[in-house]
């Protein structure tokens, strides 16, 4: 750069000039006028404290934002409904980040985007009572770049995946004797567990023979099999049904409670469904995220994306991840755990893979966003075996704004019928999840009612198993009430006449306890108490059935059917034991079970 003098004669002059026009200046009248000027153009608000709401996932989300003149001083979290844990780094981060950046214009929160873009909207509104320019604001500003920092660990196992199945490894392994530390993508834990319906299948005298159920670890493996077109591995199928109650008993044992009584879950073909007494599947991630606090030798690493699996002479010692702040290097002594569950969410590989749905690219998920499929390809760089990857799972049972399974009003398989737009049932509702799908997919729109009674909400605050109350859904329009079906059916817009005739067909089979024209068997009550409900469904991507090839011990094979040392998997992101469908009921059961396997088969280093 060409640097320029400047004499001391010129600085002089310049000093003069400004001496007398800042003597001018000291004269001019009035003052009061000019310095009224500079104020209104500097005020960004009109201070003081505002209210606003905005609709999340769950309902209203109420915020106060408190301004002064110039800038925003605070944002807070007054009233909300999201679920817990994946809401969390929403609430907590989209206010500070607003407070910190003086933007409207941050960063979405992965997982929890609808609930980011919620807190976001009612800042808006709350800062348009202050007079601020939400033009300006939501300009999105530039940070300054932090230096990258290459961290480095040294532990006995990671495990990569903080959903149930990871969570259940890094107990297990911890149990066992080893130092874990977990490497989570995601701002939170919790993955497709968390959002789960939390229904778990297990063979259990204690609770079945109570309700009168005869059940048997060998019809839980035959359902199972048979269920999976007999394309699973019987020996991963045994080791599941046999492994599901200990595992329970396990959660137990760490605080963890079950209801007493057992159910039908859709798609499961038999009364051994467990329900846990927290919400969701808030019961099994807090269980051991309690474990894990209370408790040295476990660290979570939230927001590590393991991009690499470091191999040493044909081992896998170790990941390479990227962080916030840079590059994540974790050495393991033992072995390394690939629970990063499945691609339900990656249309690309959904799109790739499918071989029996018509195009899935339009078709809404029930999964997290973070379900990329990230574990099989990872798996696949060491040479590792993939299996099953076409055996994708559609439920009936989307939300149809979003394809989730909240709203979801149904209480268990026995006590609701399904509908088409016509008030016609189509299908037997006690049938796997393909078959029901299947059936939804021809008729209009690919669009049914879910139809049930008082039977399954004895008064408007019960809840559905997803936390959410009858009222609540009444309220936002996602599910419909009616003292009479003729009631009901006008308010969902189906033929009356339909309707009755489809529940009185469904109330002659459960009168008689035989099988109706759909073949179906599942019974309990009758649809014949006031008040009736109606709640929209369509198709959703649930569960990919393939993936990474493991054996009993969860230790991976390469395509040769070799064991690769070091590397372990666990939970949706291995394939092989469910086959060509999956039996309700039965996924949070594989992730408990082969999760506890794969931390103690890492722990030990087999």
């Amino acid at each position: 750069m060409k640097k320029v003098k400047i004499s001391k004669k010129i600085i002089c002059a310049i000093l003069s000039i400004m001496l007398v026009l800042s003597m001018i200046g000291c004269q001019s009248t009035p003052t009061d006028t000019t310095d009224s000027a500079n104020t209104a153009e500097t005020n960004m608000f009109k201070a003081g404290n505002y209210t606003a709401t905005a609709t999340g996932h769950n309902g209203d989300i109420k915020v106060e934002v408190i301004v002064d003149d110039t800038s925003i001083t605070k944002v807070e979290i007054l009233e909300h409904n999201e679920s817990p844990s994946i809401s969390d780094p929403a609430i907590e981060r989209i206010p500070q980040s607003i407070v910190a950046d003086q933007t409207l214009a941050v960063d979405t929160i992965s997982g929890a985007t609808v609930t980011s873009e919620a807190i976001i909207a009612a800042v808006t509104e709350a800062l348009k009572q202050a007079d601020g320019d939400i033009d300006a604001l939501s300009v999105k500003k530039a940070r300054e770049k932090t230096t990258s920092e290459t961290a480095e660990y040294t532990t006995d196992v990671v495990v990569i995946g903080g959903g149930g199945a990871g969570l259940a490894a890094a107990v297990s392994a911890h149990q066992n004797g080893a130092e874990v530390i977990v490497a989570e993508k995601m701002p939170q834990v919790g993955g497709n567990t968390l959002i789960s319906g939390s229904a778990y299948n297990a063979v259990d005298p204690g609770r079945q023979e109570k309700q009168g159920i005869e059940d048997s670890i060998d019809k839980h493996f035959k359902q199972t099999y048979e269920g999976g077109d007999k394309e699973g591995n019987t020996d991963l199928i045994r080791a599941l049904v046999e492994g599901a109650y200990p595992a329970i008993e396990w959660l137990e044992s760490m605080g963890m409670e079950f209801k007493d009584e057992v159910f039908t879950v859709l798609g499961g073909l038999w009364p051994r469904a467990h329900k846990p007494v927290e919400p969701l599947g808030t019961g099994y991630i807090n269980t051991y995220e309690n474990y894990i606090n209370e408790n040295d030798g476990i660290e979570v690493l939230v927001d590590t994306e393991v991009t690499e699996l470091i191999v040493n002479n044909d081992k896998v010692v170790g990941i390479k991840a990227q962080g916030l702040n840079g590059e994540v290097i974790i050495n393991a002594n033992n072995g390394v755990v690939i629970a990063a569950g499945g691609f339900g969410s990656n249309v690309e590989m959904r799109d790739e893979y499918n071989q029996t749905w018509p195009a899935l690219t339009n078709i809404k998920t029930t999964n997290h966003t973070g379900a990329t499929g990230d574990g099989i390809i990872l798996a696949e760089q060491v040479n590792a075996s993939l299996v099953g990857l076409e055996d994708i799972q559609l439920l009936p049972m989307g939300d149809p704004e979003t394809g989730s399974l909240s709203g979801n009003i149904e209480q268990g398989v026995e006590n609701r019928i399904f509908v088409n737009k016509d008030g016609n049932r189509f299908v037997d509702e006690g049938e796997r999840r393909d078959v029901m799908t299947k059936a939804l997919m021809e008729q209009e729109d690919a669009f049914m009612w879910i139809v049930l009674d008082k039977h399954s909400y004895p008064t408007g605050d019960t809840k559905n198993n997803f936390n959410e109350s009858i009222d609540e859904l009444i309220e936002q329009g996602r599910a419909y009430k009616g003292d009479t079906l003729e009631e009901l059916a006008e308010k969902i817009g189906v033929n009356p006449e339909n309707l009755v005739k489809a529940v009185e067909k469904f109330n002659e089979a459960v009168e008689n306890n035989e099988s109706d024209e759909f073949g179906r068997t599942l019974f309990d009550q009758k649809i014949d108490t006031a008040p009736f409900y109606a709640g929209g469904r369509v198709p959703t991507v649930h569960h990919t059935m393939g993936g990474i090839e493991i054996n009993t011990d969860a230790q991976v094979l390469d395509k040769d059917g070799n064991i690769i040392p070091g590397l372990y998997a666990a939970g949706e992101v291995t394939g092989g034991i469910h086959g060509a469908n999956r039996l309700g009921g039965n996924a949070l059961a594989d992730i408990a079970v082969f999760g506890r396997i794969a931390g103690e088969s890492a722990a030990a280093g087999k």
